[in-house]
């Protein structure tokens, strides 16, 4: 029928089980190997690859084939079609903006991509969650803390969030309890590990991430 909005796309099923992204932001793509291994070792579910570091889509394809069983592999920081349409052609198993830009969100839902865009107010993540977002990044999540889900839910019982920006282990337990469907880390549990740091080190932290993510609701 015309109007219709397009079926919502849930995110990957391991992202979703699993309630943790991380996100990598490393020098250069060269440097993403070592860390991926790491991180799935220590059972880490998803990883977003940043557009911020160099290298990253044309590395995509290679890394989709080399770890694709193993975990899922999102691209972030996407702010135009073209990044859009390079990453979904390299393989990326979705997509996560750092602003509410309708333009992508609709062209990454024609693709068949789920989308996780960034906002803060509550007319940007509306506007996402009802272009078809799979869930809507609340961006940064410091500023607001866990309690922000539940304001939202107010108006908003159906959406679905995935804080991002600020998120430590000890906050992470809080959004989850609020009823985020998953919360997105970076440098509190990477650290160092980009910087030549102990990969032994950050196996620890990611396990201690992955273990509090899975105990359920």
């Amino acid at each position: 029928m015309p109007g219709t909005p397009a079926p919502r796309l849930p995110l990957p099923a391991r992202t979703a089980e699993g309630r943790l992204v991380v996100v990598a932001r490393a020098q250069q793509a060269a440097d993403y190997d070592a860390v991926i291994d790491a991180l799935i070792a220590a059972g880490v579910p998803s990883i977003e690859l940043t557009l911020t570091t160099p290298g990253t889509l044309e590395r995509l394809p290679e890394l989709r084939e080399k770890y694709g069983e193993a975990i899922d592999l999102g691209i972030g920081t996407v702010t135009n079609r073209d990044q859009l349409d390079r990453a979904v052609s390299g393989g990326a198993q979705y997509l996560v903006t750092p602003v509410t830009d309708p333009e992508i969100i609709r062209a990454s839902v024609d693709a068949g991509v789920p989308i996780v865009p960034g906002g803060l107010t509550p007319s940007e993540l509306f506007t996402s969650w009802r272009l078809g977002a799979s869930a809507v990044k609340i961006f940064p999540a410091g500023v607001v803390g866990s309690a922000y889900v539940k304001d939202l839910r107010g108006p908003f019982p159906g959406l679905q969030v995935v804080p991002s920006g600020g998120v430590d282990l000890d906050s992470a337990r809080g959004w989850l309890d609020a009823g985020a469907l998953a919360v997105s880390v970076g440098g509190p549990l990477l650290g160092d590990a980009f910087r030549g740091g102990d990969l032994g080190a950050l196996r620890e932290r990611a396990a201690a991430f992955v273990r509090l993510c899975g105990q359920g609701d």
